[in-house]
């Protein structure tokens, strides 16, 4: 049988970054992981409305930076970044770190994210909207928005039926193999009368390793140019 690998860890170190960026001895290893569970659950449920994409951290000493990725960032700064003080407040009685600081950043095309398109189907299953309707929806706002290509599983009791399946929908290439490729990868759960629904994206962006050969290119070009 074919085993499945997850798209984003497969591609650490080529086209994908970590999402905690620190090192530590085997005492502290287990504490600071927990601690970034804590971080990312109590940012994504305090969030909700605000589109939670990635929530990066980073460790240096006493040191943490808190880089928040939001389709909505102004729900996150609040007025006057009043918000934003707040969060700080919070996160560093969560991480006993001395100087703790946060960043929003936003999310300019939600469509291609991945974890974003995959909540907002969840959303539409939870209010009832047709799965079909609803899978049919995000692969045409991607692939308008400039994807070249996406898949859409949901799986569980779809439609309240006796027996649990899974059905999806793809456009486009999705080469999962090619390590270049730049997909992204996300999933949600979506709580309905019949129970929990389960929801996986993928998208595909491109060859990531082409588009940086073809800007080293111009480069080149635009020096010859000048001399």
């Amino acid at each position: 049988m074919g085993q499945k690998v997850h798209p984003i860890g497969f591609r650490l170190g080529v086209t994908k970054d970590w999402k905690s960026k620190w090192f530590a001895d085997k005492k502290k290893y287990g504490q600071l992981l927990h601690e970034d569970v804590k971080i990312r659950k109590f940012v994504e449920e305090r969030y909700k409305q605000a589109g939670i994409a990635d929530v990066i951290i980073e460790r240096l000493g006493e040191k943490v930076r808190i880089k928040i990725l939001a389709s909505k960032p102004g729900i996150v700064i609040g007025r006057k970044g009043a918000e934003v003080e707040e969060l700080n407040k919070v996160l560093q009685a969560v991480t006993n770190a001395k100087d703790v600081t946060v960043n929003v950043d936003e999310v300019k095309k939600p469509e291609l994210n991945a974890k974003l398109v995959a909540e907002d189907i969840a959303l539409q299953l939870e209010r009832r909207v047709s799965h079909r309707r609803a899978m049919k929806r995000a692969i045409d706002n991607a692939m308008k928005a400039g994807a070249k290509g996406i898949k859409v599983q949901v799986g569980g009791r779809i439609g309240g039926v006796d027996l649990a399946r899974k059905e999806w929908f793809m456009a486009g290439r999705m080469p999962l193999q090619t390590i270049r490729a730049d997909i992204d990868y996300g999933t949600a759960r979506a709580s309905t009368k019949y129970g929990i629904l389960g929801v996986k994206v993928w998208i595909y962006k491109g060859d990531k390793l082409a588009e940086q050969k073809e800007e080293v290119l111009k480069k080149i070009e635009e020096e010859l140019h000048t001399v």
